[in-house]
This record gives structure tokens, sequence and C-alpha cells, in this order.
């Protein structure tokens, strides 16, 4: 029997797990009073994907919608912070960029038993797996820059204009993701794995010194993005939890992981060992050269130590999702197998780490 490929497991949705159910009929009440537009009757839905926020499919006769929501349950600190998302959605939307609209943020926690934000329901497609063997080979290339360009876009924005000024606090700010993620995994912290005890001494003393300041996503992916349905185009960049005003080469070189994974079953895939030129996918010096082409970069300095602080920050928080596992919040069935994903993040981050000449 073969294993489910990513695009099986992820796509569409599923009945609301046992743990994440609520008061259906109070959250129709809550949105005849609170969302313009909205009629009766509601039926709700979960969708398979996300690791974090439980996220569900709000099917009316007119119209869908998205509610994401915290996860109930004992929770980190600073983590699940959906009203932070609903801020910067409902400020990109209305600066243009592909976001979904948004109706409202809910802090009464007595309607979901959780705070939650409605946005809308943004219909195309969304592809699991970087290689998108679903796809013609023209149109994966033109995908990829279309990704490379929509994350152009959002570093280059002035977020003070767009009323973001207060999102996120400008500068330090690998010191204090790298606190932030040290945290976090020794929260959740259910093995020793050396490498990552060597990254949590290393990292924060061997910061680069560059502090250009951008909106950041923080989990920039293909599967955390609808495609327009006939276009290659983004049409909605989704799931906002991690991001906050910080750097951009933080942000981009994430999305370069994909080129460097030596891991699968990670969140996007990776294209080690596929062949680029038959998939029409870019080079990752070709994809650097392009961003940095549109955002005015003569190129990326340092990008070992941008690729060891990002293998170590994936692996906190895959441990994140393995203490939620513990805890009983986790929000995808998968999240247990994330378990034996920690420890080759953090090897090969450690790897990177010393190519960036850590010892």
């Amino acid at each position: 029997m073969t294993e489910p490929t990513r695009q099986e497991q992820f796509s569409g949705t599923k009945d609301v797990a046992e743990t994440h159910r609520f008061d259906e009929a109070r959250l129709a009440e809550y949105m005849e009073a609170h969302v313009e537009g909205y009629e009766g009757p509601l039926e709700v839905r979960q969708f398979k994907g996300g690791q974090s926020n439980p996220t569900y499919q709000l099917i009316t006769p007119n119209k869908r919608y998205v509610l994401r929501r915290k996860p109930p349950g004992k929770l980190l600190k600073s983590a699940h912070m959906v009203d932070r998302e609903y801020k910067v959605i409902t400020a990109l939307h209305g600066a243009g960029f592909p976001a979904p609209k948004t109706y409202c943020l809910c802090e009464d926690e007595s309607i979901t038993g959780t705070i939650f934000y409605i946005m809308d329901m943004v219909e195309g497609r969304i592809y699991w797996e970087g290689a998108m063997p679903e796809v013609e080979r023209t149109e994966r290339g033109q995908i990829f820059d279309a990704m490379n360009d929509t994350l152009a876009r959002l570093h280059n924005i002035d977020y003070k204009v767009i009323g973001l000024e207060d999102y996120g606090r400008p500068g330090n700010y690998f010191a204090r993701q790298i606190s932030r993620w040290t945290k976090q995994y020794q929260l959740s912290e259910t093995s020793d794995i050396p490498s990552m005890n060597k990254l949590i001494d290393w990292l924060p003393n061997n910061i680069p010194h560059d502090e250009a300041t951008s909106i950041v996503h923080g989990d920039y992916r293909l599967d955390n993005m609808v495609l327009h349905p006939t276009e290659p185009k983004v049409i909605a960049v989704l799931d906002w939890e991690l991001s906050t005003i910080g750097h951009p080469l933080g942000d981009f070189t994430y999305h370069l992981m994909q080129w460097r994974m030596p891991i699968q079953g990670t969140s996007g895939g990776t294209l080690v060992g596929a062949d680029l030129e038959a998939l029409g996918i870019p080079t990752e010096e070709e994809y650097i050269k392009a961003y940095c082409r549109r955002t005015g970069r003569d190129g990326i300095e340092n990008i070992d130590y941008y690729f060891a602080y990002n293998f170590f920050r994936l692996a906190g928080i895959l441990q994140g999702i393995v203490g939620r596992v513990r805890d009983g919040t986790a929000s995808n069935e998968h999240a247990a197998a994330m378990a034996d994903l920690v420890g080759p993040l953090g090897d090969a981050a450690w790897g990177f780490a010393e190519r960036a000449g850590a010892s």
C-alpha cells in the first residue's frame, strides 16, 4: 500500500474533530449580527491542513467563509495570536496585496470557546508539493515566478503607511526570533538533540550586521497561498500567524529552504534531487537573482547563516507541534509524525552553521 501524497493528506475538508467542536448555532447567531451579507443556514467543516490554529470552512447557500480560531487547551505564551493575523490581513487587503477580505474579529470566548476571526473563502488552487506534479511545465515556472514576485511585493510595502507601525519592533529581529524559538523548543522538548543545543549557543552570537526591516510573513510557502483557478497568479496568501515586522532576508531564505531541504515530509516538501530543468522550476540561483532584482539587492551575503537559522527555527516550530501532541492541543492528525523530523532538521541546521564558520 503506497503512502498518501501531501496533496491527498491535506487537501479539502473533513468533519470537525471532536476536540475542536463548538456550538454552531451560537456561531450562526453571531454571524447574523456581525458579518455583513450573511444568510444561513450554516454548515461547518474543518480543513485538513493547518498544524496550529484550527481552521474551518463555513458554508452557506450563497457564500463560503473561513474561520480561524485559537485552539482550546494549554497554549504556549505568544502562540496562536489570531488577533494579530486579523490585523495584518485586514491591512494588507486594504493595501491591494493578495490577502483575503476580513469580516470580524471575535474576542468573546463564549461563542466558540476561543477567540476567532472570519474572512472570505478565496476560491482557487492550493498545491501541497513544491514540484506540483499536476501542473504543466510552463505554468510551473510561471507559478514560481508569481510566488517570488508576491513575496518581493510584501517586502517592498511601507508597513507604516498601511497602519502596521505597531505590528512589531524594528531591529534585532534575529536575536528576538532565536530567543523565541529557543524558549518554545525547550518548553516543548521531548528528547535531547545535541545539534539543537549547539545552535542555541552559536546562533545568537553570530548574527549578521544588517538591519533591513519589512513586513515578514514567517511561513511563506506554496501551500500557504491560493492560486487563481486557471492562471499562474497568487490571489491570496494565507496563514499569517508568524508574521511580524522583521528582516526580509529571514523571510526569503525560509522560502528558499525547499531548494536545500534534505528531508522528505516537511512542510512544502523538497526540491533536492529534482530535475529542475525538466520540471520548469528555476534554480536557487535564478530564484535569488529574481528576488534581488525586485527588491533592489545586489545579492545575499551570509546565506549559510540564514539557512542555519531557518532550519533551527523550523525545528523549533515542529517541536512546538510535538509538544502540543503531548499536551493534547494539536489541531492536525499528522502532527505526531513531526517528532521524527526535529532531529534531522537540527542536524541540517548545524551543517549550515559549520559552513558559516561554527566549530
